[in-house]
């Protein structure tokens, strides 16, 4: 999650999102919420702006998909009905944050909590920070439901649209939305945190977005979205793991469960990128070679605290040490997909589908080669700050 390679070595790979951060900050030289905006008019001069988004590092693509592909996904609408919400789960049948939290209506509720702040005690401040990063980019939600409606073919209209796809996406949500509800509740009760410095990051992000590289087409956003639930998928899986290995199975069975969600989640967008390969396989290969030489990059890389410009790469640092998600991990997914849809395997692509083709089947090899040297780098990191835990140091 926190592995910088040489770009003239590895050109435009830079692991992800839930993978490897930015290469360079996209704030310059700060980012503020409250800049002046530069005018020659010294009433216009006066104003403060209430935002600032990050600089964009690259230029916008926008609409890349020809109008006759956008069909293809009004013809699905049946297909994904059939198969893509059956994956759903019905409101009553899913858990719910407060299954794993102290009843507020128990007369045991402040034994409840002191015994949860007693577990939080035993943990140590690096993986604090890592599932704190973890919780805010769950509950920056809103802006993945934006990116989704973003995809021409696909997007809710209406939003109470009744299309499959405008369906699967409102759901989606909707389950979602219970991840970061449950995990900020947890750390809320825990105190090990700063809630308020938390809070702001939350903010922050949610005000500056994402830029996925998905240029409205949904070819490459649900390619992006199997990679992205595969890698949330991997990292809530491991901080289950080391939430164990702490002795609190508690916050292991929290990270479980959001785990599976993930996994389920993943199923749903790998089938409907199985189906684009089925019908469209050199237009689809052609997408997922795009998608990988442009990178995954984590839905939180504009993650700030209003005083760490780093902050997304510091705290992938740490998540990479911990091995909640690494550098192997992207190269183990994307592996991963090149098996689940088979990609070694098609015939009768195009020249340039040939190419895409070859790009992406040698990819994880290279990836895990620049791992290899990165590793020994990063045993030279420092530690520190982090304003999530009250500014005590972390090492990298």
């Amino acid at each position: 999650m926190a592995l910088k390679f040489n770009s003239a070595t590895f050109q435009s790979q830079k692991l992800p999102s839930f993978g490897l951060p930015p290469m360079t900050s996209l704030r310059s030289p700060k980012f503020l919420m409250a800049s002046t905006i530069g005018s020659n008019s010294k009433e216009v001069g006066n104003l403060k702006r209430p935002f600032t988004p990050p600089r964009q590092g690259h230029a916008q693509v926008t609409h890349s998909l020809p109008p006759q592909k956008i069909e293809i996904f009004k013809s699905l609408e049946g297909w994904a009905e059939k198969n893509i919400l059956t994956l759903l789960k019905t409101v009553e049948k899913c858990w719910q944050p407060q299954d794993f939290l102290p009843d507020p209506a128990s007369d045991g509720f402040y034994d409840q909590v002191k015994e949860l702040r007693e577990r939080a005690k035993e943990i140590p401040d690096d993986f604090y920070v890592v599932l704190v990063g973890d919780m805010i980019t769950e509950e920056a939600l809103p802006t993945y439901q934006t990116m989704l409606n973003t995809l021409d073919g696909t997007r809710d209209e209406t939003g109470a649209s009744l299309t499959s796809w405008a369906i699967w996406t409102r759901a989606w949500t909707a389950e979602e939305n219970r991840h970061g509800d449950l995990l900020n509740k947890y750390l809320y009760l825990s105190g090990r945190v700063d809630k308020k410095q938390i809070e702001k990051t939350i903010q922050y992000l949610i005000g500056s977005g994402m830029d996925p590289h998905t240029e409205n087409n949904p070819y490459l956003g649900f390619i992006y979205t199997s990679f992205q639930e595969r890698a949330t998928f991997i990292s809530h899986g491991n901080t289950a793991r080391l939430a164990k290995e702490h002795g609190d199975n508690n916050l292991a069975q929290i990270c479980g469960n959001i785990a599976a969600d993930e996994k389920r989640h993943e199923t749903a967008y790998t089938k409907i990128v199985e189906k684009l390969f089925e019908i469209d396989p050199d237009g689809t290969v052609l997408a997922f070679a795009d998608m990988m030489r442009k990178k995954i990059t984590m839905p939180a890389e504009f993650m700030y605290d209003g005083e760490d410009d780093n902050l997304f790469d510091h705290f992938s640092a740490v998540a990479q040490r911990l091995g909640v998600y690494t550098a192997k991990d992207y190269a183990d997914i994307v592996e991963f997909l090149v098996e689940r849809w088979k990609v070694k395997d098609l015939t009768g692509l195009s020249g340039d589908g040939r190419e895409a083709q070859d790009y992406v089947c040698r990819l994880a090899s290279r990836i895990r080669k620049l791992e290899e040297r990165a590793q020994e780098k990063a045993k030279q990191a420092p530690s520190i700050p982090f304003s999530w835990i009250f500014d005590r140091e972390v090492k990298l």
